[in-house]
Order: structure tokens, then C-alpha cells, then sequence
């Protein structure tokens, strides 16, 4: 038996139960959870913005786990036992024309979400599939690692094969005190590219800094000035806000040639735009989902290095990890936030 919190029902807090650990079978691993990151893709889940129904409950959320394998099903490599691990989101087929071109996260077969459609790392043990396991050095901070996952990763995927970041660009992140933004500071930077981070609170904007991006407030975008720099405004846009006041300002803000990065998928957010401003300008609009499986494995190499700075606004214990999702909610929390069960 195992301790954990399981969602029973969309839109309520996960609950802490005690309930059985499931062996693994064919292909699949038992991992030892360590710690496990908490951002706003758990509250989305846990609302039910990224499913429909009640199909799979109860259910162990939590994707940004790392944890050891403890022990592998039949057709496993037997050495992945003893390793330290992180795990990829998304719960790919690995056969498929876009799997096998390294595009894991567009699968034709998708089977869901770690945390959303298997058990994730609110929980002492996880299963996973063996496919889904990302090696980690054995020395690396567990909970310094499980920004990895997706909170690097997704700005890795962002910088290198969506928005295509180099030094010529400037970028402007709304949202950068989060824990996707605060890193996608980092690994723009990384690319060579000069950033501006908009935020709301004094702390999320004194972190801004700290990582050498301009901090600019965004408490009212209908007075904000899109001509941050001397050079003149952004030629990209990352939005992590989602809020339509934020696309607008995304669209008039960004300079001709260039790109608005969409990086939420909140249920009935409309956000309107004249076709005839997309043309004249030549814009790009795009969203951006997830990362591949060597974009995840690249971000692991930057957090390893030192290149990344994992921001981890704060720790608890696994049983307390409802107090994070109340920072979450109250917009007061910098970076991630993360859970051990150490």
C-alpha cells in the first residue's frame, strides 16, 4: 500500500488516501517517487480544462516527477533499475509517422497525459511506461529536477523549433514570474536573445532581473508601451496569461516580421484580431505544444550544467502540497513550486 492524493472529481482538490501500488507489466516500470513539481497544469487538470467527463477517476496527478526505478516489467532493460529518472509528459505510441520523426509530442495515437490518464508523482510510487522514462544523473537534486520535465522543457521547445529564437531577437514574456515563464527567461537568453519579462508583483519582476531580463509591469496592457527597447518593440511574444487583453497587446505589440507564441489552452477565452494587421505586417501566430523527447532530454542537459537555474519558490512535504496549490491560485507563487517524499 501506498500514501497519495487522488482526484475523485473534476473541479474538487485532489484527497489524501491510502490505496494499493500497481505492479508494472509489460514495458513498464515502478518508479519510487522523490519529488514532484507543482504548477498551473495540475489546476488546469484538477478543473477539468484538459479533459471532458469523469472517464479514469480517481486519479494521482502530478507529470514533473523524478523519482528511482525500483523495479522493470518483462521486456525492460533490467539497468534502468537503481537509476534516477524523470518521466516525458506525454504518453506517446512510438510507432507512429510523427513519433518516429522525433515529433513525440504531435503522436497520431496519443494515449494522454501522465497525472491525467495514468497515475502520476502525488503519490510514494508511480508506474510508468518504459518509453516515458528520461535518464537523470544519479547525482542530480531531485527536486531541483523536476523543473526538467516540462517547465525547461517547454521552453527549449519554444526557443529552438517554435518561435526559433536567435540574437537578434527580442523577446517579451507575459507571465515571466511563473514557473514556465521564469525559465523561458533563461533559455531565451541562452539563445542569444535580448528579454523583457511582464509580470505584476515585485517579486516575480525582482526575479525578472535577477536572470538580466528587463522586468516591466503589466498591470493595465491597454497603457502599457510595446516600444520596450531603444531598438523598438518585441519581435516575439511568448503568452502565458492567456487573458484576451494579453493577445491584443501581444499583436499590437509585436514588430513586423514577427511572432506571437500561444502557450494556454484555458477553456472559452476568445481573443479577437483583424486578418488585415496579420497580412500587413506579416505576423506569425502560433501555438506551441509541449516539447519532444530530446528537447526534454536537452533540458535536463541544461539544468545538469548549470546553464538553468531550476526557481523553486517553495518546498513542502507531500501532504501539504494543497497549501501550494492556494499560492498557485492567488497568483503569489515565483517559479515552481514542488513536493518530496523524501
Amino acid at each position: 500500500m501506498q500514501h497519495g492524493f487522488r482526484l475523485r472529481r473534476w473541479g474538487d482538490d485532489p484527497a489524501w488516501e491510502t490505496f494499493p501500488v500497481r505492479r508494472p507489466g509489460d514495458s513498464e516500470v515502478l518508479v519510487k517517487v522523490e519529488a514532484c513539481g507543482v504548477g498551473l497544469t495540475v489546476l488546469n487538470l484538477l478543473r477539468g480544462d484538459l479533459v471532458g467527463g469523469t472517464a479514469g477517476l480517481p486519479r494521482v496527478p502530478g507529470h514533473e516527477l523524478v523519482g528511482t526505478v525500483l523495479e522493470a516489467g518483462p521486456g525492460v532493460d533490467p539497468d534502468l533499475v537503481g537509476r534516477r529518472i524523470t518521466a516525458y509528459f506525454y504518453l506517446y505510441c512510438g510507432a507512429c509517422e510523427e513519433c518516429t520523426a522525433g515529433l513525440e509530442d504531435r503522436c497520431r495515437r496519443l494515449a494522454g497525459l501522465i497525472g491525467q490518464d495514468i497515475d502520476g508523482g502525488y503519490a510514494q510510487y508511480a508506474t510508468l511506461p518504459a518509453r516515458n522514462v528520461i535518464r537523470l544523473p544519479d547525482d542530480l537534486d531531485p527536486v531541483a529536477a523536476t523543473v526538467i520535465a516540462d517547465a525547461v522543457a517547454t521552453p527549449v521547445h519554444i526557443s529552438l523549433s517554435r518561435a526559433r529564437l536567435g540574437p537578434w531577437d527580442r523577446v517579451a514574456v507575459i507571465g515571466a514570474g511563473g514557473g514556465v515563464g521564469v525559465h523561458l527567461v533563461q533559455v531565451a537568453i541562452l539563445f542569444g536573445a535580448t528579454v523583457a519579462g511582464l509580470d505584476v508583483t515585485d517579486e516575480k519582476l525582482a526575479r525578472v532581473a535577477e536572470l538580466g531580463a528587463t522586468p516591466l509591469r503589466s498591470d493595465d496592457f491597454e497603457s502599457l508601451d510595446p516600444r520596450i527597447w531603444p531598438a523598438g518593440g518585441p519581435t516575439v511574444v511568448v503568452d502565458f496569461l492567456g487573458r484576451p487583453e494579453s493577445a491584443v497587446w501581444a499583436l499590437r505589440a509585436v514588430e513586423p516580421g514577427g511572432r506571437v507564441v500561444v502557450m494556454t489552452s484555458f477553456r472559452g477565452v476568445r481573443a479577437a484580431f483583424e486578418p488585415r494587421h496579420l497580412v500587413e505586417a506579416e505576423l506569425t501566430v502560433m501555438g506551441s505544444r509541449y516539447a519532444t523527447r530530446r528537447e526534454v532530454q536537452l533540458a535536463a542537459e541544461l539544468v545538469a550544467s548549470g546553464r538553468v537555474r531550476p526557481i523553486i519558490g517553495v518546498v513542502k512535504p507531500a501532504a501539504q502540497v494543497l497549501e501550494i496549490h492556494d499560492l498557485l491560485r492567488a497568483g503569489r507563487l515565483v517559479g515552481r513550486g514542488a513536493i518530496t517524499w523524501r
